[in-house]
């Protein structure tokens, strides 16, 4: 009878499925992450003392910072020539099948002119639903 005992063998723990997860949960938060659309172009709103609605995304949007530069749908117009603005606008109506609704956010110092000259394409292209972004005013 040989009563010896067998040496237990040595206890690893294996970190390969710790990692697999760890990386599939990486993965997992990438996919899911909203970005704010609102840091693509840095702008500071005018205030407005009415209720704030939600804009909806189904729309052409119009950037204007404080230099006067228009960003259409997040894109640069190369130039503040009306002629620009006009071509620029046109291409971005070419993709939608029915006339959008135009939301223009202007910066709180841009000239009014160049709002002014935004609204007056946009009429020139047939646009008839126009909205302006605000932030609403701190209350006192």
């Amino acid at each position: 009878m040989n009563f010896t005992q067998a040496v237990p063998d040595e206890v690893e723990v294996s970190l390969t499925p710790l990692i697999d997860v760890v990386f599939l949960l990486l993965i997992f938060f990438m996919l899911t992450t909203t970005f704010d659309r609102d840091a693509e172009v840095k702008l500071d709103l005018p205030k407005s003392q009415s209720a704030v609605t939600e804009v909806r995304r189904q729309a052409v949007e119009v950037l204007i910072d404080n230099k006067g530069t228009y960003y259409i749908d997040g894109q640069e117009v190369l130039n503040n020539k009306p002629e620009t603005l006009f071509q620029a606008m046109s291409e971005a109506l070419d993709h939608w099948e029915s006339t959008p609704p135009l939301v223009i956010s202007a910066d709180a110092h841009t000239d009014y002119q160049a709002v002014i000259t935004a609204m007056d394409i946009a009429g020139r292209l047939g646009l008839t639903s126009i909205s302006m972004v605000t932030a609403q005013a701190p209350r006192k």
